[in-house]
C-alpha cells in the first residue's frame, strides 16, 4: 500500500485539488489503520468535492475506528444532507443505515445519546 500512497501523492502533485486522489489517499490510510490520517485526507477530498457522498461515509468509518463516535455521527449527518441535495438516493439510504447503526452503538454506551444525535430530515 505504501506504493499506492506514493503513486497517489505523485498524481496529486500534478493536480492538488484532484478529489479522486484525495479520496484514494484517505482509503489507503484507512486500510493501514491510520484513521486520523485517513480522516484528514477525506476532509481534503470533501473540500475539493463536497458532493461525493461516499467520502463522508468513509470519513465516518475512520472517525469511528479512531474512537470519535460523535465526529462520525456529525460527518454522516452532513453527508446525508449533501446526498439529498444532489439526489443520490442510494447514498442517502446507505448513510442513513450507517447512522442508525452508529446511534445503536452510542445507545449501548450511553442511553441518552439519542437525544444528542438526530437524523437530518
Amino acid at each position: 500500500m505504501p506504493d499506492r500512497i506514493a503513486q497517489l501523492k505523485t498524481m496529486l502533485e500534478k493536480d492538488p485539488g484532484d478529489s479522486f486522489c484525495l479520496y484514494g489517499l484517505g482509503m489507503e490510510y484507512a486500510k493501514l489503520g491510520q484513521h486520523r490520517e485517513a480522516a484528514a485526507w477525506f476532509d481534503r477530498a470533501i473540500e475539493a468535492d463536497p458532493d461525493h457522498s461516499y467520502t463522508y461515509f468513509h470519513k465516518a468509518r475512520s472517525l469511528q475506528a479512531a474512537g470519535d463516535l460523535a465526529g462520525a455521527a456529525e460527518t454522516l449527518k452532513t453527508g446525508m444532507r449533501r446526498a439529498k441535495v444532489v439526489g443520490d438516493a442510494k447514498a442517502v439510504g446507505e448513510i442513513g443505515a450507517y447512522l442508525d447503526e452508529l446511534v445503536g452503538t452510542y445507545e449501548e454506551a450511553d442511553p441518552v445519546i439519542d437525544k444528542r444525535i438526530e437524523r437530518p430530515s
